[in-house]
């Protein structure tokens, strides 16, 4: 017997309406062990997927995958919906090299039906796919679902997707999962008959015959106020939702499938906009995740039968990563100056700032998922003379852009942004990589870019942004573990826009921004056992350009190699166009980032696969020595 013994049945959703609702429970259980078996040695998202079991597997069985459209906001809770969906044996390589995304993804399958890895976004891509259903095929009956979290409710996209969904007269639901909010039994029996009441065929048919006959403005507008009063006393979450003419049906139990199968039962029958108020436990069914779910978000690798997770940065002998110098630095820096204060879109302790919080809670300020407000909030603080650092993943800036230009470069605001996870991230994947924050950052007037080639460099730059205050300066950082730092060292103030020569040699010339550099660096025993002699600057600095240094040497040497961590549009594109503009003809090799969206896999895998490696970068200066030197 298999050790899933229903769940080794269930190849696709139409395997799953063949259980009763029953065996649902159990079917629920064995997902449950399922996961928690895979993502024990797997780092992934735990916590959030095993709060959505149930309603998981209640909307695969009461609509009819991939005809009705479900959407993943986020996209980081779909590991139920891929098991469900043909994809249980592939579930073991999730977010592996080669393997399936740890998100929804449309080339994976026609059950991912939009590809999602950032917040708030389902309600406008499902809204927009059921008005298109509207208008290709008029007479469909298919669902359009948005599954969408309490997080997620606080970015502004969502809302403006909500006061659109209003407007139109689609046959679509959103699935608002609210796991910030525990099910209350003692009033949860009145709120749940209510729900069936209300989601109820029969209801909603009175409902709409007595709506049809009310032909004139003025009494509709009264029985919806009626209908309005009466919900906001039972439920005091209808109104807000009701006021964008969405009706509203919750909350319910999260956990419940056969009561999430009734009510779903009957809200494929009512016509319109609509939203459906969930409540889930995040973590749900695994006591440690229930108990902390903070750090069960994404836990790393963990014991399945105490729930220790191996991988703890409060543990004294686990190495400090790049976000955890950064928290400790910002907490030197707010410590000698009251006017620094740090601003983060809802990402407190994944960026290390919860360093900071622990003593000047009232100087961290959590905007939540919103990181347009996020850029522009923090030009505000700028402006009445505070120091503000505005600490974002990369992949999550980009949802700034234009914040960035208009309210902080354009005005020269002094915001410091602090560009957490620069560079290839590795399992989180095409979504997540923050390769493109060079490009974008080196087109924008004003700014200063630059990226550390380890962190005590970084330290000394978030000291130098700190010291400036003339304008907005981008400090870049990767995703990755720090050398041995030492706290007790003095900051140095570092000379903008100055790149360092950390080797001089001969005919090649190695140009790195950021950790990049690193790698570079540890390859110098190797140069000198080949007797090879290649020059190596670190940059530092992408913007403002060290013209002068790169000047002297690019008259010195044949071959330029630029090494970055993001996509060639940064550091190669300004080096290519700094040789054409000065009339040089040096050969440039350039390695990092080409112009493809990248997968999952660990970041040494990606790095090889794209040929920046640590043994590739060696292989790529000895050709170039070869190439010089006519050697075979």
């Amino acid at each position: 017997m298999p050790k899933y013994p229903l769940l080794a049945k269930i190849n696709g959703p139409e395997d799953l309406k063949k259980f009763s609702l029953k065996e649902l429970k159990s079917i629920a259980n064995e997902i449950r062990e399922y996961i928690i078996e895979v993502m024990c040695n797997t780092p992934g998202h735990v916590g959030a997927n095993l709060g959505v079991v149930e309603l998981t597997i209640a909307l695969h069985y009461v609509f009819n995958s991939p005809d009705d459209k479900i959407v993943w906001d986020v996209g980081h809770q779909c590991y139920p919906h891929k098991i469900i969906t043909g994809r249980r044996e592939e579930f073991r390589t999730i977010r592996k090299f080669k393997g399936i995304s740890g998100f929804p993804t449309r080339e994976e399958s026609i059950h991912d039906v939009f590809g999602t890895g950032h917040a708030s976004t389902s309600i406008s891509a499902a809204l927009g796919m059921a008005s298109a259903e509207k208008i290709i095929n008029p007479d469909s009956k298919n669902n359009f679902i948005a599954v969408i979290g309490d997080g997620s409710l606080t970015g502004g996209m969502a809302y403006e997707a909500i006061n659109h969904a209003g407007t139109t007269n689609t046959n679509f639901l959103i699935i608002y999962n609210d796991n910030n909010i525990s099910i209350d039994e003692s009033t949860g029996a009145l709120k749940n008959y209510f729900t069936h009441f209300i989601a109820s065929k029969s209801y909603n048919q009175l409902k709409n015959t007595a709506y049809e006959h009310l032909k004139g403005t003025l009494i509709r507008r009264f029985f919806n106020k009626i209908s309005s009063i009466i919900k906001n006393t039972l439920l005091k979450h209808s109104n807000f939702f009701e006021f964008f003419n969405l009706r509203y049906f919750g909350p319910v139990n999260g956990h419940d499938i056969e009561q999430l199968v009734k009510i779903l039962n009957n809200l494929k029958n009512i016509p319109g906009p609509k939203i459906l108020h969930v409540l889930t436990q995040k973590g749900r069914g695994y006591p440690p995740a229930e108990k902390n779910a903070v750090a069960f978000h994404s836990p790393g690798k963990f014991d399945p039968e105490t729930g220790e997770i191996f991988s703890n940065r409060n543990d004294k002998n686990s190495p400090l990563r790049y976000q955890d110098v950064f928290g400790n630095t910002i907490l030197e820096l707010a410590d000698m100056d009251d006017r620094v204060v740090a601003v983060t879109p809802a990402m407190v302790s994944s960026s290390s700032l919860d360093i900071m919080y622990a003593k000047y809670p009232n100087r961290v300020f959590d905007v939540g998922i919103a990181e347009e407000h996020a850029v522009t909030f923090s030009a505000g603080l700028a402006a009445q003379g505070l120091i503000p650092f505005a600490t974002i993943y990369s992949t999550f800036l980009q949802r700034g852009f234009d914040q960035i230009i208009h309210d902080v470069a354009l005005q020269n605001l002094p915001v410091i942004f602090a560009i957490d996870r620069g560079g290839i991230v590795g399992e989180d994947g095409k979504t997540h990589q923050g390769v493109f924050d060079l490009a974008y950052l080196n087109l924008i007037p004003n700014m200063i870019i630059s990226a550390p080639i380890d962190c005590i460099e970084l330290r000394n730059l978030m000291y130098t942004a700190y010291k400036y205050r003339m304008g907005p300066f981008a400090i870049r950082y990767p995703k990755a573990i720090a050398e041995f730092v030492n706290f007790d060292k003095p900051f140095e103030l570092l000379p903008i826009g100055k790149a360092q020569i950390l080797r001089e040699g001969e005919k090649v010339l190695i140009i790195s921004l950021g950790n990049p550099g690193h790698d570079v660096v540890e390859l110098y025993p190797e140069f000198d056992n080949l007797e090879i002699n290649p020059t190596h600057v670190n940059l530092r600095f992408l913007k403002p350009f060290d013209v002068d240094t790169l000047n002297q040497l690019c008259k010195n040497h044949e071959i330029i190699i630029t090494i970055e961590d993001g996509t060639l549009y940064g550091l190669s594109s300004t080096i290519s166009d700094f040789l054409v503009k000065n009339k040089f003809n040096n050969k440039l090799i350039s390695l990092g980032v080409p112009d493809q969206f990248i997968e999952h896999g660990s970041i040494n895998e990606l790095k090889q696969m794209l040929k920046y490696d640590k043994n590739s970068i060696l292989n790529t200066v000895i050709q170039a020595y070869k190439g010089i030197y006519k050697l075979s």
